[in-house]
């Protein structure tokens, strides 16, 4: 920035007056800066956010910006978990949500950071690939004058007998640099001391363009899943069909822009599913080794069925949609019938794991059942065994003596007021026990095809059976795909970075009296290159065997690596 000075001239007088020493005070100069403009002030805020400090500054305060979205429930994913945590939390719980902390990722100043990131990362690429793609078209820097400032530095002799006049050995030595994918330029036009310009390496800032235009596109394919990507959870009971249709899941998280008519209507049923238990290890007796779902799939209702297999990490593929096998467990069968003795429900019943060898807890309720709702707590054991205290428990996760172990209630299970609740947790608190441990009527224990009838003419409840289910996520990401392409060609443009080097290299040939041809060289990176001297050495020996130089003319002049002086390296001139 440059800066002017007014300098003001005074009378003696007018400056304060003569010094003792009859001196003149001498008039002080002023620096007057010149003010910034808008448009100036535009200018330096553009260089600032375009800088790679900044973008570096920004991917950092994003991962900070996201680390609120793992500390708070996010509104998104559980509205309902929201709602609650706020309740718990009057003091500070709306300060929370003013501050948009229960939508961090869909938040204005998320948002802000987010594209703020991809304008900096833009308005770095865009300017170094025309500048790199200039440097790629123009020619190499002409020849220093003096080479032997150069880092490396080397001369060569062809006698006069090998008769290679100067004109010759400039072209041969182009020739080889072209081998070794330098980009040369002949300049013959120095009268008898001809010379050459050769660079290489240009992929090195082709691979930090490639580098920094992937994380670009990287940040766009996460976007496209943010703004168009769903995810959601569904348990299918074994017979049990998949719609995908919004009604059709147990727990749905759209995205921010997501729309009903995305979802394609795809269907998938289990029909059967089998474990493999370990039956031979000591210590990993009865432990699951293998899962596998056999599935019934439907592209659209109107496409054929196609019968296929879904695993652990091996998910199955509809309409854009990956389903991934990721729980499973046992649904016991039950038919319930009320107090009127009308079937009030029957069908499997999910029993949510607990422990080892599958015990699990089974919660049932049965709003329909009259004149009192029924509800029922408590275990499946797959095989069941019990202590010398009474405890039952499970030996084994096969199907070897199934138990249902149960108590019940009766009274108003709060299911009309449309207030949310946990499928797999039975609030006890407003209901009247009618079995219980601790009652007169004691527990319910069922095995298959048992049943029974409830105290006080409630109704009764069956054991009909068990059947398999397995637990699902299903993941729509449109970006996904274009993601991993992107970080894919990241890592190769960072690669290409890291171990190509950008090089150039200048030879000049020319004719001592005594007809010998005088050839010297030099090579300079562009930045650190620690296999520079290596490069040099190569180079020699490809010039003494073009010339067919003996090693004793050949070593007539060593190679000298010169450091730079004070002044440092001659420039590109």
């Amino acid at each position: 920035m440059s800066e002017r000075v007014n300098v003001e001239k005074k009378s003696p007088a007018e400056a304060g007056g003569n010094e003792p020493g009859g001196k003149v005070l001498e008039a002080k100069a002023v620096a007057a800066l010149p003010a910034l403009g808008p448009k100036e002030m535009l200018r330096w805020a553009w260089t600032q956010l375009t800088s790679m400090r900044t973008a570096l500054f920004l991917l950092l305060l994003l991962a900070v910006a996201a680390v609120p979205g793992s500390l708070f429930p996010q509104r998104p994913a559980n509205p309902a978990v929201v709602t609650q945590y706020i309740k718990d939390n009057p003091d500070y719980g709306k300060l929370l949500d003013s501050l948009q902390l229960y939508d961090v990722y869909s938040s204005a100043w998320f948002s802000a950071i987010y594209l703020l990131l991809f304008i900096s990362l833009i308005g770095c690429v865009v300017p170094r690939a025309i500048a790199h793609y200039k440097a790629m078209r123009s020619q190499p820097p002409r020849t220093p004058k003096r080479l032997s400032r150069l880092p490396e530095y080397g001369t060569l002799v062809i006698p006069a007998a090998a008769g290679i006049p100067a004109s010759d050995a400039i072209h041969g030595a182009a020739g080889l640099l072209r081998k070794r994918g330098y980009r040369v330029e002949v300049r013959d036009d120095d009268g008898a001391r001809p010379s050459l310009g050769a660079e290489r390496g240009f992929l090195k800032e082709v691979g930090n363009l490639v580098f920094h235009t992937s994380l670009i596109g990287v940040l766009v394919s996460v976007a496209i899943g943010g703004l168009f990507g769903y995810s959601g959870q569904r348990i299918l009971v074994e017979g049990d069909t998949f719609v995908n249709t919004l009604v059709g899941y147990d727990q749905f998280n759209p995205g921010t822009n997501f729309q009903s008519s995305q979802l394609q209507p795809y269907s998938i049923q289990l029909d059967k599913f089998d474990i493999t238990f370990d039956r031979e290890s000591q210590g990993k007796f009865g432990q699951p080794i293998d899962f596998a779902a056999a599935v019934t799939t439907r592209e659209n209702p109107d496409a054929p069925a196609k019968q296929e297999t879904l695993k652990v990490n091996d998910p199955v593929t509809l309409g854009g949609t990956s389903i991934y096998l990721t729980g499973n467990g046992y649904a016991p069968v039950v038919t319930i019938r009320d107090g009127e003795g009308n079937i009030a429900m029957q069908g499997p019943v999910v029993a949510k794991l607990q422990g080892d060898n599958y015990y699990s807890s089974v919660v049932i309720k049965v709003p329909d059942a009259k004149p009192d709702q029924l509800g029922f707590a408590g275990f499946f054991l797959p095989t069941a065994f019990v202590t010398d205290e009474g405890v039952s428990f499970s030996g084994d996760p096969e199907l070897f003596n199934p138990q249902l172990t149960l108590n019940s209630y009766f009274g108003d299970l709060g299911l009309d007021d449309g207030a949310p609740q946990n499928v797999f947790e039975l609030d006890v608190e407003d209901l009247t026990p009618l079995n219980a441990r601790n009652l007169d009527a004691g527990g319910i224990t069922l095995a298959p095809g048992t049943s029974y009838t409830l105290p006080d003419g409630k109704g009764s409840i069956s054991f009909d059976g068990v059947k398999r289910y397995i637990g699902v996520d299903i993941h729509h990401n449109p970006g996904q795909l274009y993601a991993l392409i992107f970080a894919l060609l990241a890592v190769a443009g960072l690669i290409l970075s890291l171990y190509v080097n950008r090089r150039r290299a200048w030879v000049r040939t020319g004719t001592h009296e005594d007809g010998r041809t005088m050839v010297e060289y030099g090579l300079l990176a562009r930045g650190e290159d620690h296999r520079l001297a290596a490069e040099a050495a190569t180079l020699r020996k490809l010039f003494s065997t073009e010339w067919r130089l003996p090693g004793d003319a050949a070593a007539e002049t060593s190679s000298v690596t010169t450091p730079a002086g004070p002044s440092g390296p001659e420039k590109d001139q």
